[in-house]
């Protein structure tokens, strides 16, 4: 959604296509980031509340600025733009919800029962 919206705020006059690609290469990065396994490599950074900010100021962004472009622009590219930063911003905010580090539960570590099933022990 994020690129569907750069899409569209950079066919539109507006000037919000910035936005669009900041979230895009910040999202970009993080998913470098886990896809690389950075986080067990990184530990003084706190990657749960990173992604939640990263989320959270996102989706706050996106529905701040998508309402601006609908609410003042005419064309339908900045129209579309603007519905699909909605869009964006409540996936980021519910992306934002479920990821947030408190609501997380700390669950045990599994012994070493399912390696010796598989061991055949």
């Amino acid at each position: 959604l994020c690129l569907l919206a750069l899409l569209c705020f950079g066919a539109s006059r507006s000037g919000y296509a910035g936005l669009a690609a900041v979230e895009l290469v910040f999202a970009a990065l993080v998913l470098l980031a886990w896809s690389c396994r950075l986080p067990p490599r990184l530990p003084l950074l706190h990657w749960g509340w990173t992604d939640f900010m990263r989320c959270l100021i996102g989706a706050l962004l996106f529905l701040i600025t998508s309402l601006i472009v609908i609410v003042s622009h005419r064309d339908g590219a900045g129209i579309a733009g603007g519905v699909f930063g909605i869009l964006a911003g409540i996936l980021l905010g519910y992306d934002a919800f479920i990821t947030l580090p408190t609501r997380q539960g700390h669950t045990a570590a599994p012994t070493g029962v399912y390696w010796e099933h598989w061991e055949g022990v």
